[in-house]
């Protein structure tokens, strides 16, 4: 198998591996054991379809409320490009291009299992799709979480039989249009195949995992530019005691109290003689709090990783045990509590980077205030930390569990629901607000540690040396919303040791 290229088989696909598919922008390709477990499980649906008269729910029936309704076997294909074409309700604003791409990559993956009935070719298709970067026009509104993400998925699925759009070669497209110009045929969908595409959790996982992998390297982030604002606020390092930890070992809170000890090594700031005995909570605290997050975070992992090597359509089709069994693996439950924990954690370390900054321009322990020497004339960094507060205050509103609200659907017969894509799709604006959060509190520690006279450590002045390359330290005031924007850049482009972040 060459390098660039992944394939995608039965084996646990971890989120190392997907940041790697990602970072690195494989290919991807379905495995010899995939494609056998795929053909084997259509000949088998084809098989059964032939030779019985029992209904057969979402194969020969119709689906939600209408499963009592049986379906001629002339119209079975008929009924799979309806359910694609009727389910494709989605509104609100458009799913971002790299939620798109993992929704893809996820599909392929839960089908490679050769539970779900798809044809070869359809599965091929959206590998294809995958590796030419033909993305689907899906839109964020419209799925509760619960017979699978029913609306998104159409939109996904809709290319398929040469319906919808895509973004494709830098614009929207008619999907027809892109077809004809790569000479695809439409599929014409069997027996099965419309439900297999259309449930699932894919929209949700996609939103959770991206959000998983972003939430690691920010993890590091609020550890790494926490240190630097303890160095500016002239901060204690004996919070920091490994004794202190031991004696209360939450896993975390040890390896963030780690972290930051490395971080600090070398640092003249740090050993120098303090004045005062304690620091605020925001600094002293860092442990504790950033290392609760740590923890969420990775048992929200594991709780994604068994999502996205998992079955999650229905009815789920067992060749060996000659079975079909109608139950409810799409279901959003088991994820959506989680990415609502997740949502938490996240906008913690986001609170209380607003507080750290806060600190650093309040004037004190030696600091000008506003962190400018011409106070009056210029505002300094006064209103970056109104806009952190005002993304944070954001972010607590958007904590609001989506998985405690339920709404009935499909005329009483899919009765509970997890709403866990609403849930999926405000992590994600979580953790858009954090690194805006984390972007100012760099902006400020970087000003405020200008403003002392000893050293800080090597590490860390190797990453401020690297920031002031593209902002520069603030004399006068400016037009700061550009050097907001430069630092977000900034974190998002500082490249990280994946072995350092997971």
């Amino acid at each position: 198998m060459q390098e660039n290229i992944h394939q995608i088989s039965r084996a646990q696909l971890s989120f190392v591996d997907l940041q790697s598919i990602v970072l690195e922008g494989k290919s991807i390709e379905l495995s010899q054991d995939s494609i056998k477990a795929i053909e084997k499980c259509r000949a088998y649906l084809d098989e059964k379809v032939a030779r019985t008269d029992k209904p057969i729910y979402g194969v020969n029936t119709g689906i939600g409320s209408l499963c009592n309704h049986r379906i001629s076997e002339e119209d079975l294909s008929q009924l799979q490009a309806n359910l694609i074409m009727s389910h494709a309700c989605g509104t609100g604003e458009e799913v971002p291009h790299e939620i798109v791409k993992l929704m893809l990559l996820l599909k392929v993956q839960s089908l490679s299992y050769g539970n779900s009935g798809v044809q070869l070719i359809t599965a091929q298709r959206l590998v294809d799709m995958y590796n030419k970067d033909i993305l689907p026009i899906i839109y964020q509104q419209g799925s509760l979480g619960a017979s699978g993400d029913l609306a998104p998925l159409a939109h996904l699925s809709l290319p398929l039989i040469g319906m919808g759009e895509v973004f494709y070669e830098d614009r929207v497209q008619l999907a027809s249009v892109v077809l004809e110009t790569l000479g695809w045929e439409p599929i014409v969908m069997k027996s099965k195949e419309g439900l297999a595409l259309l449930n699932g959790t894919q929209f949700m996982s996609a939103y959770g995992s991206w959000s998983i992998m972003k939430a690691y390297k920010l993890s590091y982030l609020a550890d790494l530019i926490a240190t630097i604002s303890l160095e500016a606020f002239d901060g204690r390092i004996e919070p920091f005691d490994e004794l202190i930890h031991f004696a209360r070992p939450h896993n975390g809170q040890i390896k963030t109290a780690e972290r930051i000890r490395e971080f600090l090594e070398g640092s003249e700031l740090i050993e120098r003689e303090k004045e005062h005995v304690q620091d605020p909570y925001s600094f002293r605290c860092i442990p504790q709090v950033h290392g609760a997050s740590k923890q969420a975070i990775k048992h929200v992992s594991d709780v994604m990783m068994t999502e996205i090597n998992s079955v999650t359509d229905n009815p789920n089709l067992f060749v060996d045990a000659d079975k079909i069994i109608s139950g409810g693996n799409f279901h959003g439950q088991p994820i959506a509590i989680p990415m609502d924990y997740l949502s938490i954690a996240l906008h913690e370390l986001g609170n209380i980077s607003e507080r750290r900054i806060y600190q650093l321009v309040s004037g004190l322990r030696g600091l000008p205030a506003y962190l400018v020497a011409k106070q009056g004339l210029n505002s300094g960094f006064m209103i970056p930390q109104y806009t952190a507060a005002s993304i944070v205050s954001q972010s607590k509103l958007l904590c609001t569990p989506a998985s405690a609200d339920s709404i009935v659907s499909s005329n009483g017969q899919e009765d509970h629901v997890s709403m866990g894509a609403n849930g999926a799709t405000k992590l994600y604006k979580i953790v858009e607000n954090l690194e805006r959060v984390l972007a100012i509190e760099l902006m400020n520690a970087a000003q405020a540690i200008e403003f002392r006279e000893e050293k800080t450590s090597p590490f860390l002045q190797m990453i401020l040396d690297s920031y002031r390359e593209e902002v520069s330290f603030v004399e006068d005031d400016r037009y700061l919303h550009k050097d907001i924007m430069i630092t977000i850049d900034f974190l998002r482009n500082l490249e990280i040791d994946t072995d350092l972040i997971y």
